[in-house]
C-alpha cells in the first residue's frame, strides 16, 4: 500500500468521532423500519437502536418518530454490539431529559400531558416526557371506573403527585385535575346566572323532592311543586334522566353554590288562559281526579280543575260522590259558572243530560245547605 494511501487512510480515521459508553451524540437518520433506526454519528460504523430502546411507548412504529434525513440525539450503549454496530439508545436520552422536566413541573404545579400506554394492578402506566408513570384507578376520575382497559391509548391532562428519581417512581393524578376544572366552570357558570333567567340544562338526577338539572358545570335543583301547574306524585312523571329542558332561575345563593329552578314557570300559568278556553255553558271533558264530600274535582287539563258539586253529580240523590264515579273516570260535564281571579269553575254533570230550561241547584242535597261557592273555599282553605 502506498504512502499516499496511507495517508488518506489516516486522515479518515483522524476525522472519525471517538465513541465511549455513555456518550450522548448528535446523529443523523439513514434508514427506519418496523424493528430499528439506523443512524450515522459520525463513527466508522453506523449505529443501531434496536426496537425497545427507542421508546417506553412499545405501541409507537419507529416510522412515527423519525424519518431519514432527520437528526436525533442517541445515548451510546456499546461501542461494538458484536456485529460491528454502535448500539445505541434514543429513550434513554428522552428519559434524562424527562425527568429534569417533570421535576420542574412538579415544582411549578404545572399540568402534566400523559398517554396510557397499559393497564397494571391498582391502575394504570402513562408515558410522559418517555417517563413511565403509574396512575392510580382511584386516581383516573373523579367518578367510579369499572373499566380501566377503556383509558388506554387515551392522552390528557394530570398533576404530578409525587416523584422519585432514585426509585424510578412517578405518580400522577387526573382527577384533581378534574375536580379543579368542575370547579372553575361552576364559578363561571355562576358569575353568569341571574334571577329571573331562563336557561337550558340536563336532567342529571331524579329524587323523591324533585329532579336536579346540570347547567354546565353545576347543578340546580327544580322542586317537586315546580315541575308542572298539575299535580305530581314523583318527578319521573315528567322527566327522565338525559332530557334537556328549559328552566327559570327562581332563587340563587352564589355563596353557597345552590340554585332553585322551576320548569312550570317557563309556560303560562293555565289559568292565565282558562277566560279564553271556558265559558259557562260550555260543556267540556275532563278526569275525575280527587273525591271529597261535598263534590268531585274534575281535570279539565294540568292545573286546571273544576269542582262538581255533589248536587251536579246526578238528579238523583248521591250521599257521596263515590256513588257515581271512580277516580280516573273521563266525564262529561257542563260549565256552571267560571271566576277566573277566584282560579274556580263550577261543573255540572247532571246538566249535560238535564232538559234544556231545567234549573240547576245550589244546594248539595235538600238534606244540606253547603252551596258551590262554600265548598269551593272550604277546598281552597285546605290547599
Amino acid at each position: 500500500m502506498s504512502n499516499e494511501m496511507l495517508n488518506f487512510m489516516d486522515e479518515i480515521e483522524k476525522s472519525m468521532v471517538r465513541l465511549h459508553r455513555g456518550d450522548i451524540v448528535t446523529g443523523k437518520v439513514i434508514n427506519v423500519t418496523n424493528s430499528e433506526i439506523m443512524v450515522n454519528v459520525g463513527y466508522k460504523s453506523d449505529g443501531i437502536i434496536p426496537y425497545e430502546e427507542i421508546s417506553n411507548d412499545h405501541t409507537i412504529n419507529p416510522k412515527e418518530i423519525a424519518a431519514i434525513g432527520d437528526e436525533i440525539k442517541v445515548y451510546v450503549i456499546k461501542v461494538d454490539d458484536g456485529d460491528g454496530n454502535v448500539l445505541l439508545s434514543k429513550k434513554r436520552v428522552d428519559m434524562q431529559k424527562g425527568w429534569d422536566d417533570l421535576e420542574k413541573i412538579k415544582d411549578t404545579q404545572a399540568l402534566l400531558e400523559t398517554k396510557v400506554i397499559e393497564v397494571v394492578k391498582g391502575g394504570v402506566i402513562s408515558l410522559s416526557r418517555g417517563i413511565r408513570c403509574f396512575i392510580p384507578a382511584s386516581q383516573l376520575s373523579d367518578s367510579y371506573v369499572e373499566d380501566l382497559t377503556s383509558f388506554v391509548g387515551k392522552s390528557f391532562s394530570t398533576r404530578v403527585m409525587e416523584i422519585d428519581k432514585k426509585r424510578n417512581k412517578v405518580v400522577l393524578s387526573r382527577k384533581v385535575v378534574l375536580k379543579q376544572e368542575k370547579q372553575e366552570k361552576k364559578k363561571e357558570v355562576l358569575a353568569k346566572l341571574e334571577k329571573g333567567q331562563k336557561v337550558r340544562g340536563e336532567v342529571k338526577n331524579l329524587a323523591d323532592f324533585g329532579a336536579f338539572i346540570d347547567l354546565g358545570g353545576i347543578d340546580g335543583l327544580v322542586h317537586i311543586s315546580d315541575l308542572s301547574w298539575n299535580r305530581v306524585k314523583h318527578p319521573k312523571e315528567i322527566l327522565k334522566v338525559g332530557d334537556s329542558v328549559e328552566v327559570l332561575v327562581l332563587d340563587l345563593d352564589k355563596e353557597k353554590e345552590k340554585i332553585s329552578l322551576g320548569l312550570k314557570q317557563i309556560h303560562p300559568h293555565p289559568w292565565d288562559l282558562a277566560g279564553s278556553k271556558y265559558a259557562a255553558g260550555d260543556v267540556v271533558e275532563g278526569k275525575v281526579v280527587r273525591m271529597l264530600d261535598y263534590g268531585a274535582f274534575v281535570e279539565l287539563e294540568a292545573g286546571v280543575d273544576g269542582l262538581v258539586h255533589i248536587s251536579e253529580i246526578s238528579d238523583k240523590y248521591v250521599s257521596k260522590p263515590s256513588q257515581e264515579l271512580e277516580l280516573g273516570q273521563i266525564v262529561k260535564a257542563k260549565v256552571l259558572d267560571i271566576n277566573i281571579d277566584q282560579k274556580r269553575i263550577s261543573l255540572s254533570i247532571a246538566a249535560v243530560n238535564r232538559p234544556e230550561g231545567e234549573e240547576e241547584t245550589d244546594f248539595v242535597n235538600d238534606e244540606s245547605n253547603i252551596t258551590i261557592g262554600d265548598a269551593i273555599d272550604g277546598e281552597n282553605k285546605e290547599s
